[in-house]
């Protein structure tokens, strides 16, 4: 099992920058991908980016430029610092993970935060 929890999120003016981040825990050894998703109201769950173990990474056109995904295997950690921030950027953000190895198996599986609210207003 991996539990997911977010911080990081909140209000931030158009033009602003906020850095999100996710700290996974359980009993796993590597979890394969990594990455954050959104989902704004009246609309449908979106990547925004994901990230495998060896820092390989990929993100939704509209964020490219603008925001970056890491990781830190060591802490289990997975940030997304978001920068540029417009209004349609808001959207509740979640934190996303697959892939998980414990004792040398794999299991697979899909893993889920709670979400952190990220606003862009002025």
């Amino acid at each position: 099992q991996v539990q997911l929890v977010e911080s990081g999120g909140g209000l931030v003016q158009p033009g602003g920058s906020l850095r999100l981040s996710c700290a996974a825990s359980g009993s796993f050894s590597s979890i394969s991908f990594m990455g954050w998703y959104r989902q704004a109201p009246g609309r449908e769950r979106e990547l925004v980016a994901i990230a495998n173990r060896t820092s390989g990474a990929s993100s939704v056109d509209s964020v490219k430029g603008r925001f970056t995904i890491s990781r830190d295997n060591d802490k289990k950690m997975v940030y997304l610092q978001m920068r540029s921030l417009k209004p349609e950027d808001a959207a509740v953000y979640y934190c996303y993970a697959a892939g998980v190895t414990s004792g040398g198996i794999y299991y697979g599986g899909d893993y889920w935060g709670q979400g952190t609210q990220v606003t862009v207003s002025s």
